[in-house]
């Protein structure tokens, strides 16, 4: 966690990339993420790649699958840019009327993006048969890209929420001089101005605990691992049992109306609205699928090579992006320096897939119950699973010892880790249709 000193030039360069027709709509996405400008270079990268580099998709098509992806949220935000790219590689003003105006094979994907959003352990390789069979049938490449952007704009949906971005404040943020003070001599390239009045915004943490029980924690941890044997089968039950309580843990509730009451109604973008998360296990009851075991599909063993081959070289882009949400650290905790976060780390990233019913057989869940409080549990779950409920205020309320680039840091692992998550499901399904 933490914070290092970077150029301001690659924030300002990111600005401009991310669609110069804009005029630098996604200024706020940009500014949080400057905060970090490791992740932010491939992030720029991959967004560059994906929604203006070589590909089956055609621009216009690109964007609209977007605005559907930003519209299952909720994210006016996102939906709002999406529109005006739309509109601006050509697309038809009548699909903007809702997604009965537009074309039958772009309605098809409708069904991917409500379950990639909601339900992702659902996507079966029936679902891409449907795709890739009969009138308008798409190609394996085009329902790759497609389901490559649905995954990041929802996954980015969810960084907009959960970082407390305005939906309403597309104007430019500006960039001023104040920079976060830190004991290891790092400063911020930028302070943002949207998501303000966290305790922790300008780097300096309240007094209390919070950061010193968390570091207590992690070197009980580590001390007690050396004269720990656990079997695997007690490190599946403790999946299960982290699993389960994650069902009882409620959510965040907004009082925003739903996809009602809003500015910019996207329900026209939305069949079954009503379709949303459902906890991948409930207390007192058994998993109605079966635990998706990492070790049986992974991303570096299994997905990566996959997407590689039927999307041009998007994997290594999407890898790199990963890899530096997952490792990066400046060995920082709040006020404390030389900390190692990695145990922190992998808590956060493997609770985000154990809300997808993702299990990583060599990890002991019981880190998770440890680590993450109470709040941090909900905070995660509500901007995974619900982040159009998510506001500035929730935001700030978690996490409040750690400084603010470091709660953009896990926001950052929320997202990754849930377009991972999305991804693994997906590329399972595309791989058991071709096999």
């Amino acid at each position: 966690m933490g914070q290092i000193v970077r150029n301001t030039q690659l924030y300002i360069d990111s600005v401009n990339q991310f669609y110069p027709c804009q005029e630098r709509a996604l200024n706020h996405v940009n500014q949080l993420m400057a905060y970090h400008p490791l992740y932010q270079e491939p992030f720029v990268q991959t967004q560059e790649f994906v929604m203006q580099g070589d590909g089956p998709l055609p621009y216009d098509q690109r964007h609209y699958i977007a605005l559907l992806a930003a519209a299952r949220h909720q994210c006016t935000y996102l939906a709002e840019v999406e529109t005006q790219e739309f509109l601006s590689c050509g697309g038809e003003k009548a699909w903007l009327q809702g997604l009965d105006f537009a074309p039958k094979k772009i309605r098809d994907l409708d069904e991917i993006n409500q379950l990639l959003a909601h339900r992702p352990w659902m996507i079966s390789k029936e679902h891409i048969l449907k795709l890739t069979t009969g009138n308008d049938s798409w190609s394996l490449a085009e329902v790759v890209h497609a389901i490559t952007i649905l995954a990041h704009f929802h996954a980015l949906s969810s960084f907009v929420f959960g970082c407390g971005i305005s939906q309403q404040s597309t104007q430019s943020l500006r960039l001023n001089s104040s920079r976060e003070s830190l004991k290891s001599g790092g400063s911020s390239p930028v302070q943002s101005t949207t998501p303000a009045g966290s305790p922790s915004h300008n780097g300096s943490p309240i007094a209390g605990g919070e950061v010193e029980n968390l570091m207590r924690k992690m070197r009980t941890i580590s001390e007690s691992k050396s004269s720990q044997d656990i079997t695997c089968e007690e490190l599946a039950r403790r999946f299960e049992s982290e699993a389960t309580e994650s069902a009882s843990i409620s959510t965040i509730h907004s009082s925003s109306g739903g996809f009602l009451g809003r500015e910019n109604d996207l329900t026209r973008f939305v069949n079954d609205p009503a379709f949303t998360y459902q906890d991948f296990t409930k207390r007192g009851e058994a998993a109605e699928v079966p635990t998706f075991r990492i070790q049986d599909y992974s991303w570096d063993d299994h997905g990566y090579s996959l997407l590689n081959r039927l999307y041009n070289d998007v994997g290594k882009l999407l890898d790199k992006k990963f890899k530096v949400a997952y490792d990066m650290t400046y060995y920082t905790m709040g006020g404390k320096t030389n900390v190692d976060t990695s145990m922190f780390r992998r808590a956060v990233w493997n609770y985000i897939h154990c809300l997808f019913g993702i299990r990583h057989d060599d990890y002991d869940y019981r880190e998770v119950n440890e680590l993450l409080d109470g709040n941090l549990k909900q905070y995660i779950k509500s901007v995974c699973c619900y982040p159009e409920r998510v506001s500035k205020q929730h935001y700030e309320s978690v996490m409040r010892e750690f400084k603010y680039s470091e709660k953009v840091h896990v926001t950052l692992m929320i997202l990754e880790a849930r377009m991972q998550a999305e991804l693994l499901y997906a590329l399972r399904a595309l791989m058991r249709h071709t096999t």
